[in-house]
């Protein structure tokens, strides 16, 4: 197994590989993302890790880009492309597919159309 030297990243993509993102073609957005960080040689800059379920499931498939906290809705391997292209390397928010993003007072929705606000977690809580 590979142990990486992070050293100078600038970006972590946390990329949901659970069963609901898996089933909404989360493969083929994991290896877009990845071809796209090489083509553009940002390998150095861009680390990606597949993830299990980021409790996110009817907003599948789900890419999130650190250190900004951006929490993206992917439906499609371009979609996926276009995360590396505009917002890591451009730096530009994709505001069509995000859902949540990290402000002062912690993540804030979006008003993005197809948005499913969930439960919250004191009331899954029973509190």
């Amino acid at each position: 197994m590979t142990t990486w030297n992070l050293t100078g990243t600038k970006h972590h993509v946390l990329i949901c590989n659970g069963s609901s993102c898996m089933r909404k073609g989360g493969e083929e957005v994991t290896q877009a993302i990845r071809d796209e960080i090489k083509r553009l040689n940002l390998d150095e800059q861009i680390h990606t890790t597949r993830t299990r379920c980021n409790g996110r499931c009817k907003d599948a498939c789900i890419v999130i880009a650190y250190p900004e906290g951006t929490w993206y809705k992917v439906a499609s391997p371009e979609e996926g492309r276009n995360i590396i292209t505009e917002h890591l390397a451009d730096g530009k928010v994709i505001e069509d597919s995000v859902i949540y993003q990290f402000g002062d007072e912690g993540m804030i929705a979006s008003s993005y159309e197809g948005f499913h606000e969930g439960i919250s977690k004191m009331e899954k809580a029973g509190k």
